[in-house]
């Protein structure tokens, strides 16, 4: 991998140690501040819900301006919505804590293109492997986010705000590392030149389809449990040091696969790949309903990391098979969207079904999801080998 993949998967690995930390102590600063208790995960909802609602305006601002533009603006709304999140824990204001978290979402819209960024500074022999090699930075976001929120936690008078301040930190670094990067300038659009097919003519591409409901049911399973762990075991009275252990090993297995994942799909195919990835989420939930103590936590959080790591990476390669390049911004915006919708769902129910019907009946929850994902996997497989787009399996 070129030096620019390198940069780029560190600069995942920041944007991963902010989402960490946001998803480890806005539903905890949440429940401290919110009106009803129910309320509590609206912080984490109001993330992914400033991304869905950013993913129009990001693939507009790249198709003009292109990545690197994009990139640094993401990264100077994530230092100010930073410092607005550590004004909202100062003066303990709830609602200005929602606001800063949708405002914070540009952020998170713009690094969900980090990994189709890759494709295009690699050769196109070694696209797989760079794909999963800046996912793999996210390993950066295990180690730095959850000890960043323990060690930042009590840093101030008024819990939490340090992390906050820190999280500025977080963004002037990679805003640094992003400006040494050089990706591909955005070639001129010449005047009748074809825009490629619509939305809904992109959604009717079975290839496209089944990538884009990867992406979103990965996301959103991966979301609903991780999102009310940290409620679920102070619930079950644990301190937050293991509520930071249990995301540590949960984001390891989020992006420790991505030294290899590339490699995998290019020996087994990606269907394969995604199919192990349903496996494992399966088997989370099937940890998780053995019982509630720290290792069963560590352990169904885990196989949910590496689950997600298969489903997501097998995604985004089965994506890049199903559209031309003029409709590249146009079909990452699209799956994106399907990401942070079915995630700002998630947020909300996370909280809602972990305070109301408890820590089994959310696992239960995701399963209906997880078995439709199964089926279009096995539906895909089947279509006629001569299908247009249809990857190798």
């Amino acid at each position: 991998m070129n030096r620019h993949v390198h940069l780029l998967a560190t600069a995942q690995g920041l944007l991963l140690t902010n989402n960490i930390v946001f998803i480890a102590i806005n539903g905890l600063v949440g429940m401290k501040m919110a009106p009803r208790p129910w309320m509590a995960t609206l912080p984490v909802m109001g993330y992914v819900v400033g991304g869905a609602l950013a993913t129009g305006a990001v693939a507009r601002v790249q198709r003009r301006w292109g990545r690197q533009v994009s990139f640094q603006s993401g990264l100077a709304v994530a230092l100010g919505s930073a410092l607005l999140c550590a004004l909202a824990a100062w003066i303990g204001s709830f609602w200005l804590l929602l606001a800063a978290t949708v405002v914070a979402g540009y952020y998170s819209a713009n690094g969900q293109l980090y990994r189709f960024a890759a494709a295009e500074l690699a050769p196109p022999a070694e696209r797989e492997r760079a794909v999963s090699r800046v996912l793999a930075g996210g390993l950066i976001g295990a180690v730095a986010g959850p000890n960043l929120a323990s060690h930042t936690r009590d840093l101030l008078p008024v819990p939490f705000l340090g992390a906050y301040l820190a999280l500025a930190g977080v963004a002037l670094l990679s805003m640094a590392v992003m400006a040494l990067i050089r990706f591909p300038a955005v070639p001129p659009t010449p005047a009748g030149a074809p825009r490629g097919r619509s939305t809904a003519e992109l959604l009717r591409e079975p290839v496209f389809l089944v990538a884009a409901l990867a992406a979103a049911i990965g996301y959103g399973v991966m979301n609903l449990l991780m999102a009310a762990t940290p409620l679920a075991m102070d619930v079950c009275g644990m301190p937050f040091s293991d509520v930071a252990w249990v995301l540590e090993w949960h984001v390891i297995g989020m992006f420790a696969p991505g030294f290899w994942t590339g490699g995998w799909i290019r020996r087994f195919g990606v269907m394969r790949v995604m199919a192990a990835g349903v496996l494992l989420n399966l088997a989370c939930v099937a940890v998780a309903l053995t019982g509630q103590d720290l290792h069963r936590f560590v352990v169904s959080l885990f196989l949910l990391g590496v689950g997600w790591n298969f489903l997501f990476t097998g995604s985004t390669t089965l994506a890049m098979q199903s559209y031309r390049p003029e409709e590249k911004d146009r079909a990452q915006a699209v799956i994106n969207f399907g990401v942070f919708a079915t995630m700002a769902l998630t947020s909300f129910a996370s909280g809602a079904l972990v305070t109301t019907q408890g820590w089994s009946v959310l696992n239960l929850g995701s399963l209906p999801a997880l078995l439709v994902m199964g089926a279009a996997l096995a539906w895909l497989a089947r279509r006629p080998r001569s299908a247009p787009g249809l990857p190798s399996v």
